[in-house]
């Protein structure tokens, strides 16, 4: 069935069974009903359909085609019985086809085991599995991992490898593998890949994994994959489904299996891998191997620089598979980190690790065999040992492939950083050299996410880092979220102008994580393409994509919304456009980010600051970490932390999501306080300073200020500091002193003759003061010292010239009555007279012809409505008429003005109209009492009345809600009642009388009258409601007496009295009393915010108060309309500071943010819960020291007590020596005693590595693997290498490459008189050298000067684009002096020419080297010498000359020469750097 017909089938079943062709709605809507239930398992099923397809087409197991007994239990040689065979494997007896081989009679079958597998036991877990042929490419396997299962691809690949059966390992030693391999798991991302068998290693692992997923919420974090061989799994039959089992029912009960191994339950995946065979153990490691090559030549997520995933081998235990698993890991260049303590084959290389290799002997060897295997060693035979020993020698030449961790070594870190630390050895020892290596380090620590390890191992003394170099690595963290990352590459110098240049910018803002600024952007950008044209005439510098363009222009537009449409765009136009191919993105951007050089401007742009941008990009997100990093770069600090606040209280009222809303208020109220301490810290400082920041216009964030930013934030609580405060109350009493008395200020204003007088302060004379005080400071000093402060007059002279001067009279006049506190005493003196003049009118002289006081009282309304024209028009902040007009309406004050206004409008128009001049009046009796209301805003500038009319405020909200409570029981009692009493009375007014009005005085005592007989009345009420002024009577009984059952409406009028008296209004007054308890506290801080817009509306009030305001109307109507003059610009809220000012005052308010963070980060470290980490710390790592100590296997001290006691030993000596010289002058002594002074480790392991290096044998000639064939070559250890070293069971193959064309074809050698002079190798016959005996090549080294001052030596190298190393020109040659033929063809017939000509003056040639080449094609009859000569061409040389043409003329072809740097960072072998090395000594240039 295919996957339609699937599908198809599904869906049908869904289906009524008949429908005959009819539409039934009530069939259709049970169908419709039945599938939303059903639709999770529906989809679930399609996606697992699609799955198996997948695993159908692409996997496959294997199977025995051909059934040969074996002798026992009508049992096949493949392992399995005759039973498991299908029919077509059984052959007849006499059937011939040889002995059963794996490779011929095992063929692959469509994979039947498949799924979800379901441990048994507690937790019911579940992995994956796959039963895979050991065939299968492991590309196929790497699919499989990431797409189908969806497995995130990892950062890091740890393979664990050791012991298969279960071994013991020390509780420290097992705790510390267990967090290490889980920390560096979780911390990297990484897969860790085992056997996945629960015995040994596997069963290890497996614990690591239980115990983290025990003690962490993100269960299945930890991808941990077995890679097990499928014929040796313990009841795998539960397995087998040819369609999948989801799930399989697995029992992991390890009775009865026998040689056979259950699997780990803690595994999360599993390869299960077959080649047919049952019972045979390694058939996985091929494919395992295979898929770890496979993985680690993938490429690291968001990594552009071509960084692929590390792989790591861990090896605990082991025996002989485990050794060839760790030697063929480090041949392919895998780093190898062994756990000393663990066992076996561990221990044994752990032992010799750190021995130069002349002392790992094959007797060695034997001996820690035969200690750490115990009974295991009488089973291996010598050949074993032997082959054993090369092996391990040839591990431990490898030193930059080789870690080995112990437990007892006086090491910080653990079994992670162990891991992490060889990984970044081996990338160090690579094929990347220099600041390459140093790169590919730190990309690694980014992708793992291991600060300590960038820090310990990376950014050391050695390595000197440019900006540029650091690029790539930042971007990543950004993007990546990683702060820790970002902070450690901003100290290592990382340059956030060179860094965060546009298009970097653009490129963070695209890949954003998902939040309402990339929709509200992307929404931005789509409709600005769509539209044709840039959103405000800008030049787009843009971010492209195939959808849309996001620029810097659309992040401006929409910043600007979020702050406010006061402020200016925040990346103004540019004349440079950026371009940027995004269709090669991820590939071109480290090449982008290291050369942005390029792209920067000659002249840096003064607007322009990263620190800002970064800082905005980290906000926007809500990316507290970042945007802290951020803001501690920002320069103008105080401005970015409040413009941080207003965004997010802008982005969190306009998202959907509570939670992060939620996020963001926490955030917008952290950068609230940051802003607050930054401004406290420099307001302790300098008072005046720290005002003139809340002024000053910021260039970086719109040209707004910092006073308005927190305003529009409504961060009342900054708003409410002391120093804003002071700073309002200065501007508030304008040049007037703020210690004068407010009657003092009231009396100059009656009689002002007082100013003249020392009766009223002056700022202006206060600064006097200060400064007469200063200089009598000074003389006092200089009087005191005897030195003179001013020595120069020039400066003498300046300073009285910048002193200040005193007010003259006139100036002293119109600074009193130009103050805002004075103008606001004006402006209630005012309307106390408006309001004494209305009264007057309408009680007295309100005449049908308008008076001379009504006629003064509309001139006086109309200087009022003029003012407030005035102040809706006025707009010195820019906001725009939209936003002042919705601020103006926001404002309860202006509500009623405009209210008072309107009904005095209409009160006026009525008592113009002699038909409804009394309805006028009463329009205006109304009008007079919001008039009144209004006198309330006079007292919000009171310090204590003040706060008192916001609790006001907030008891009219709650009043409202509880009027709307208590109008409910209003009604309800006054509906029935009336109804009781009343019969159908129609006369509205009496029914809102008897229904409303009479149960609302109820509740204040006036109990009616006419709810019992006693006082009832006839010729009080109208029986049929015909008189207008008496209600309507009850209905009466025969005695004309009220017939409603009187009991009935004395219980109701005590029930609503008992809920409406008792209950509500007691209600009302606990509301009251929590609202006064709720709001006492924040009464001032909201004052305070609130009195900015009083002091602002004064400040720019015209001095004259109403009605003599008309004339500063008609004045200011004049000045700017009809001579379009502009208006005089306010400073005191907003001053522009010119650019040395604005330098110096940014730096000093860094400064004063430095001093606060660290005041900040002393009091965190003085804290109590610090002190309790750092103790707990503390005694964590003593308690580790004590287990150290305590562990009776440490050989940690008992070396060092070794050590000690052999050169207490040794300086006994030689002082015994030294006293028998003495004691016998004329003797000649005994030698001296040789002082063997034993050096720590590594000391010692260096200094014996230098000496035997210069003696060490051929390595290369005794590789196993001989290059181009399947031949292996005879174990050579390294004490066996001589020729004069007896080697008896030495019996090396024979090898003769069938290419060379001499017919030997693998038979012995013609003749036995070669012999290979630097000893055995391993291998007999030719290989693939032509010749018997010595094989001749030529190297050349081809140098010239760079230029004319001989500053720079560069020699030419041939390069490979197939191979990633560089070569020398040459090649063999068949005699001495001939050029070799390879020469000829890669360099030209005419150039091999010239250069013959010229290595025949033997005064230009220089012979660096002759003699034997340790090559991996040397046999034992066969081996390679070389010649390298240099060549040193002159700039003037022919030669010279055409080798640059050829040069330039090959550039670009896979096989090319070119000209580089003689350096000791060369990619050539390392027997090419020395010789490269001796030619730099001998022409005197560096290396």
């Amino acid at each position: 069935m295919t996957q339609h017909q699937r599908n198809v089938y599904i869906l049908s079943e869904m289906l009524p069974e008949s429908i005959d062709n009819k539409v039934h709605p009530a069939t259709f809507m049970q169908v419709l009903g039945e599938s939303k239930t059903n639709l999770h398992r529906i989809v679930g099923n399609i996606k697992r359909y699609s799955y198996t397809s997948w695993i159908h087409k692409h996997l496959s197991k294997k199977e025995c085609c051909f059934f040969q007994n074996s002798g026992s239990e009508d049992r096949c040689r493949c392992g399995y019985l005759r039973s498991r065979h299908v029919d077509e494997a059984i052959k007849p007896e006499d059937h011939e086809l040889g002995s059963w081989d794996v490779n011929r009679h095992v063929r692959e079958a469509r994979t039947d085991a498949f799924g979800t597998i379901c441990f048994g036991g507690l937790g019911h877990k579940t992995a994956k599995y796959v039963r895979v042929s050991s065939d299968t490419r492991p590309e196929l396997l790497y699919e499989l991992l990431t797409e189908q299962w969806k497995l995130t691809p990892p950062n890091l690949l740890i393979s664990v490898t050791g012991g298969a059966k279960n071994f013991y390992l020390k509780a420290r030693l097992k705790n510390m593998f267990h967090r290490g391999l889980i920390k560096v798991a979780e911390t990297t991302g990484a897969w860790i890949l085992t056997g996945g068998t629960n015995t040994g290693v596997m069963k290890h692992v497996g614990q690591a994994v239980r115990d983290y997923a025990l003690s962490s919420s993100l269960n299945g974090h930890i991808v941990a994959i077995g890679v097990a061989t499928w014929g040796i799994i313990h009841n795998r039959n539960t397995l087998v489904n040819p369609e999948g089992s989801f799930p399989a029912h697995y029992d992991a009960d390890a009775k009865g299996q026998g040689r056979l191994s259950c699997l780990d339950h803690n595994h999360t995946h599993f390869l299960l891998v077959d080649n047919g065979t049952h019972g045979k153990y390694g058939v996985e490691i091929e494919l395992r191997a295979l898929l770890e090559k496979c993985v680690s030549g993938k490429k690291l997520a968001n990594q552009a620089s071509g960084v692929t995933i590390p792989v790591v081998c861990v090896v605990l235990d082991g025996g002989p598979g485990t050794l060839n698993t760790m030697y063929n890991a480090m041949l392919n260049g895998t780093p190898c980190v062994v756990l000393e303590g663990s066992g076996r084959i561990a221990d044994v290389v752990a032992h010799v690790a750190e021995m130069p290799v002349s002392r790992v002997t094959i007797a060695l060897i034997q001996q820690l065999m035969k200690k750490f295997f115990g009974q295991e060693y009488e089973d291996f035979s010598d050949s074993k040992i032997i082959d054993w020993t090369k092996k391990i020698q040839d591990i431990i030449r490898m030193p930059h492939l080789l870690t080995v961790f112990r437990v007892t070594a006086d090491s910080d870190g653990d079994v992670d950083v162990a891991i992490l630390r060889a990984l970044l050895k081996a990338s160090r020892s690579g094929e990347c050299l220099g600041g390459e290596s140093y790169q590919r380090q730190l990309e690694l620590a980014v992708a793992w996410n291991r600060v300590d390890i960038a820090k310990t191992e990376i950014f050391t003394d050695e390595s000197q880092w440019k900006s540029e170099q650091l690029h790539t690595a930042m971007f990543t963290a950004l993007v990546g979220n990683k702060p820790d990352f970002v902070s450690l590459l901003l100290e290592n110098g990382v340059s956030l102008r060179d860094f965060l240049q546009e298009e970097t910018l653009c490129e963070l803002y695209k890949l954003l994580p998902n939040c309402l600024f990339l929709r509200r952007l992307a929404k931005r950008a789509s409709a600005a393409q769509n539209l044709g044209r840039s959103p405000f005439k800008m030049r787009p510098r843009a971010f492209s994509t195939q959808s849309q363009t996001i620029s810097l222009s659309h992040v401006s537009e929409e910043v600007r919304r979020l702050l406010g449409s006061f402020t200016q765009h925040i990346y103004p136009s540019s004349a440079t456009v950026y371009h940027l191919d995004m269709s090669t993105a991820s590939d071109s951007l480290s090449k982008s980010l290291g050369s942005q050089s390029t792209f920067r401007e000659e002249s840096p742009d003064p607007q322009r600051n990263p620190e800002r941008d970064l800082f905005l990009w980290a906000i926007i997100h809500n990316n507290k970490e970042l945007a802290e990093i951020a803001w501690e770069e920002c320069q103008d600090c105080m401005a970015a932390a409040l413009a941080a606040s207003k965004i997010l209280k802008k982005l969190a009222e306009e998202g959907h999501d509570a939670d992060e809303g939620a996020e963001m208020i926490e955030l917008a109220n952290h950068y609230e306080k940051r802003a607050m301490d930054v401004f406290s810290e420099c307001y302790s400082c300098d008072e005046e300073r720290a005002q003139k920041l809340l002024i000053r216009v910021s260039p970086f964030w719109g040209r707004t200020t910092c006073l308005r930013m927190a305003l529009e934030a409504d961060d009342q609580n900054f708003v409410a500091q002391s120093g804003v405060q002071g700073l309002l109350t200065q501007i508030w009493c304008g040049e007037l002193s703020v210690e004068n008395p407010v009657w003092r200020v009231l009396v100059c204003i009656i009689f002002c003759p007082l100013i003249y007088m020392p009766f009223l302060d002056y700022r202006r004379d206060e600064a006097i003061q200060r400064e007469a005080e200063k200089k009598e400071e000074m003389k006092t000093i200089e009087s005191v010292t005897g030195s003179v402060m001013h020595k120069s007059g020039g400066l003498g002279e300046l300073s009285e010239e910048m002193q200040v001067q005193p007010l003259d009279g006139w100036m002293r006049l119109v600074s009193l009555y130009s103050s805002p506190q004075v103008k606001f005493y004006w402006n209630i003196v005012s309307y106390f007279g408006f309001l004494m003049l209305f009264a007057v009118v309408l009680i007295v002289d309100f005449q049908p012809v308008p008076s001379g006081s009504e006629i003064l009282l509309y001139i006086w309304i109309f200087s009022l409505v003029c003012e407030e024209i005035r102040q809706l028009f006025y707009d010195p902040d820019g906001f725009g008429f939209h936003k002042k007009a919705k601020m103006y309406i926001n404002d309860l004050w202006n509500i009623l003005d405009v209210l008072s206004i309107a009904l005095f409008i209409i009160g006026l128009g009525f008592r113009l109209d002699d038909t409804l001049f009394y309805a006028g009046k009463i329009v205006l009796c109304i009008d007079f009492m919001i008039f009144c209301l209004r006198l309330m805003a006079i007292f919000t500038i009171s310090r204590t009345l003040g706060p008192k009319i916001i609790i006001v405020k907030r008891m009219m909200m709650d009043m409202f809600f509880f009027m709307f409570l208590l109008s409910i029981w209003v009604v309800a009692y006054g509906v029935a009642k009336h109804g009781i009493l009343i019969h159908n009375e129609d006369r509205l007014g009496w029914i809102l009388r008897g229904a409303v009005y009479e149960p609302y005085l109820t509740i204040f005592g006036d109990v009616p009258k006419n709810i019992d007989n006693t006082e009832f009345d006839i010729s009080a009420c109208s029986m049929n409601g015909s008189d207008p002024l008496k209600p309507r009577c009850p209905v009466l009984n025969e005695d004309e007496m009220p017939a409603f059952p009187e009991w009935l409406t004395i219980i109701m009028l005590c029930v609503y009295l008992l809920f409406a008296n008792i209950l509500l209004l007691n209600l009302l007054i606990a509301i009251f009393n929590f609202t006064f308890q709720e709001v006492q506290d924040n009464t001032d801080r909201i004052w305070k915010f609130q009195r900015y817009e009083l002091i602002k509306e004064y400040h720019s009030r015209p001095a004259a108060p109403p009605p003599f305001i008309l004339l500063s109307h008609l004045y200011m109507f004049l000045w700017s309309v009809l001579l379009r003059r502009p208006a005089s610009p306010i400073t005191h809220f907003k001053q522009e500071l010119s650019q040395a000012e604005e330098e110096e005052l940014l730096s000093w308010e860094a400064l004063m943010k430095d001093r606060y963070l660290m005041s900040t980060k002393q009091e965190q470290m003085h804290s109590t819960e610090r002190r309790i980490q750092d103790t707990a710390q503390k005694v964590s790592t003593l308690c580790d020291r004590l287990d150290r100590d305590e562990d009776p296997s440490s050989g940690s001290a008992l070396k060092r007590l070794a050590r000690l006691e052999e050169q207490v030993l040794q300086s006994a000596k030689a002082l015994q020596w030294i006293m028998d010289s003495l004691k016998s002058p004329g003797v000649p002594a005994k030698d001296a005693p040789s002082l063997n002074v034993t050096l720590p480790d590594d000391s010692t392991d260096t200094s014996t590595n230098l000496m035997e290096k210069d003696e060490a044998f051929h390595v290369k000639a005794r590789q196993f693997h001989y290059p181009d064939s399947r031949v292996t070559r005879f174990p050579v250890p390294e004490e066996k290498v001589p020729w004069e070293v007896s080697f008896s069971s030495y019996c090396p193959p024979c090898y003769t490459s069938p290419d060379t064309g001499d017919g030997t074809d693998g038979s012995e050698p013609e003749s036995h008189t070669f012999r290979n002079p630097a000893g055995r190798t391993g291998l007999r016959g030719r290989g693939v050298l032509p010749r018997l005996g010595p094989n001749c090549s030529l190297d050349l080294i081809l140098t010239r000067w760079r230029d004319s001052a001989c500053s720079e030596l560069e020699f030419l190298v041939f390069r490979d684009g197939n191979v990633k190393s560089l070569l020398l020109p040459g090649g063999e040659v068949e005699s001495a002096g001939c050029i070799p033929a390879a020469l000829e063809i890669t360099m030209g017939k005419k150039v091999c020419k010239r250069i013959n000509e010229a290595l025949t003056d033997q005064n230009k040639v220089f012979e660096v080297y002759e003699g034997y080449v340790d090559d991996h094609r040397n046999t034992d009859d066969a081996w390679v010498e070389t010649t390298v000569l240099n060549l040193h061409l002159d700039r003037d040389s022919p030669l010279l000359t055409d080798i640059n043409r050829m040069v330039m003329r090959n550039h670009n072809s896979v096989q090319s020469f070119e000209w580089q740097e003689v350096s000791g960072k060369t990619r050539l072998s390392s027997h090419q750097r020395e010789h490269l090395k001796r030619v730099a000594q001998w022409h005197c240039s560096k290396f």
